[in-house]
């Protein structure tokens, strides 16, 4: 499996777990979509992947259908999308995505969870180019029922960089360009990904120790439990044993 794969298998931790705090985000996402694209699917592709997205999920149509209501009303919330960038301990490069409503709030909590955990908030801009910004597609491999050459080559075809899978799940990157492209692909072949989403993908990895390693564990847990953060991203190198500890 590629390195993309391993590092979004072991920095997604038990975020999809968390039910309600992954209903929110995708109730922002949806908040966002609408904002900019309005409230029909058929004609906002931005919506149509949280939807897929909130399927993949297993939040209830209700959930979605009220959201987006929500989102189309005079009452809606008026969200922006932030990002803020640090360091945690051992030199981790972390890059922090928000999406809020007071943006005052949301950078409070970011610093003080940095300065809690000996880590500190750097300047945007800063960190950026340690992260190259990819579309992830998750798919459940059962929906693959074409030749798996021809699938492949089909993904290609439609900007696939690169193609992984083990026994559940193949997911396949792309450049942040050709996203759309990929999205476009699978609705032509009639795969329904599990979630497609943007994704940080570090281009390099920081070897840390053990108790750096629980620390900046702590510290990315507490990001991930805060209402304003949307993902969370580092470039920490796991490897086997500190799997075993999570």
């Amino acid at each position: 499996m590629g390195r993309a794969f391993e590092y979004r298998k072991a920095s997604k931790l038990a975020r999809w777990d968390k039910m309600a705090k992954t209903f929110s985000k995708i109730g922002k996402d949806i908040a966002l979509a609408v904002k900019a694209g309005g409230p029909d699917p058929d004609s906002n592709p931005a919506l149509r992947r949280c939807i897929q997205n909130a399927k993949g999920a297993n939040m209830p149509k209700d959930n979605v259908e009220r959201a987006i209501k929500k989102a189309s009303g005079t009452d809606a919330e008026n969200y922006e999308e932030v990002t803020y960038e640090g360091y945690g301990q051992g030199g981790v490069a972390f890059f922090v995505e928000c999406t809020t409503n007071n943006t005052t709030r949301t950078v409070a909590n970011v610093r003080a969870i940095f300065n809690k955990f000996d880590g500190n908030l750097g300047k945007n801009g800063e960190l950026s180019f340690l992260f190259d910004r990819k579309g992830i597609f998750t798919i459940d491999k059962s929906l693959i029922t074409m030749d798996w050459e021809d699938f492949e080559m089909e993904m290609i075809d439609g900007g696939a960089e690169d193609i992984d899978f083990d026994d559940q799940e193949v997911m396949v990157t792309t450049a942040f360009e050709d996203f759309g492209s990929l999205s476009h692909k699978l609705e032509e072949l009639g795969i329904e990904a599990k979630s497609s989403e943007l994704q940080r993908i570090p281009n390099n990895y920081k070897s840390v120790s053990q108790e750096q390693f629980q620390a900046n564990m702590k510290m990315l847990e507490r990001f991930e439990e805060d209402d304003d953060v949307q993902n969370v991203y580092h470039n920490m190198e796991i490897d086997d044993e500190m799997m075993k500890t999570l």
